[in-house]
């Protein structure tokens, strides 16, 4: 299979809420510059969503003869851009910021004292699924499990046969623990229509993300969320999760994780708690869906196309 993960998906959306005339005119690369060749006969934009210490962006970033190689940078939170214009001086005339979109509200789970507790992680093993692992060992309450939806497949066939293997220790050791469902690898499609069975999404990120589409999806479902604020996590979540602070150590990080998991388990039943989250949703509806997001390309497209011509 061809990769599937967030940069696909969003591209994918990007061409369902832009006008076809517009995008006509425009060539998008997609957060490695030269993967689409530059077309002097368009409008060149290089959406970046990796983060600055990739190696692969290191030769391009660093030469600042190449930065005018696209008429437009576009990032994908200011994260994102304050990490590349600090590190590479990227021109701020040249730069904007259009966060991800997403297309999945469904109908709220109203979780009620008493029921199973379902927890979902669907993040790639190095981001911090040996964090969560550790955690579930401190949770003793039969009532909590947590389904585990982690593999490299998302990014293809050639990258999970270059890199899976050395992450079967995690996958065999999420096998073994009794509260975890080590399920694997599902298209975004499968855990967009599963994601109201679950009651938290539980990720604590060693991964600075630029964004993080996974965390959207879950609080645009209503989703009660446990994240830590690594990267740009708190910039997409805002005020919505319970935040766990990031630390290099990461027996720490897993057992103020396992408490954050304790403690939501005791209040989430209680109204202030399921109103909390009621908001959230309609928070990322209103700011978040794909036509508001393809509204802002559309704008943005078409005021640099003109910008272009004149």
């Amino acid at each position: 299979m061809k990769p599937r993960g967030a940069t696909e998906l969003q591209l994918e959306m990007l061409h369902k809420h832009v006008s076809k005339d517009v995008l006509d005119q425009v060539q998008i690369c997609t957060s490695i510059p030269g993967k689409v060749p530059i077309d002097p006969s368009k409008l060149n934009i290089l959406w970046q969503k990796n983060s600055y210490d990739q190696p692969n962006l290191q030769e391009f970033f660093g030469n600042k003869a190449r930065h005018n190689d696209y008429d437009w940078y576009v990032f994908n939170s200011h994260w994102c851009y304050e990490k590349f214009r600090y590190f590479f001086d990227i021109p701020a005339q040249k730069s904007v910021v259009i966060k991800n979109g997403c297309t999945s509200f469904p109908t709220r789970k109203i979780y009620k004292k008493g029921d199973p507790i379902k927890i979902l992680h669907h993040n790639t093993p190095w981001r911090g699924l040996n964090v969560l692992l550790r955690a579930m060992q401190d949770i003793t309450d039969p009532n909590i499990t947590c389904d585990v939806y982690s593999s490299t497949q998302v990014y293809g066939d050639s990258f999970k046969h270059n890199n899976d293997d050395q992450f079967k220790a995690l996958y065999a050791q999420a096998e073994k623990l009794p509260n975890v469902n080590y399920i694997g690898y599902k298209p975004n499609e499968y855990i967009l229509e599963h994601m109201t069975d679950y009651d938290l999404y539980v990720y604590p990120s060693i991964f600075e993300e630029t964004f993080c589409a996974s965390a959207l999806e879950a609080l645009a479902a209503g989703v009660h969320v446990i994240t830590n604020n690594y990267g740009a996590l708190y910039e997409t979540c805002a005020e919505w999760p319970v935040y766990v602070n990031y630390s290099d150590n990461y027996l720490q990080m897993a057992k103020d994780t396992a408490v954050a998991i304790k403690v939501a388990s005791q209040y989430l039943h209680e109204d202030h708690i399921q109103d909390h989250l009621e908001e959230q949703q309609k928070f990322y509806k209103r700011f978040y869906n794909w036509k508001k997001k393809g509204a802002e390309w559309e704008s943005f497209l078409r005021g640099a196309l003109s910008e272009r011509k004149a």
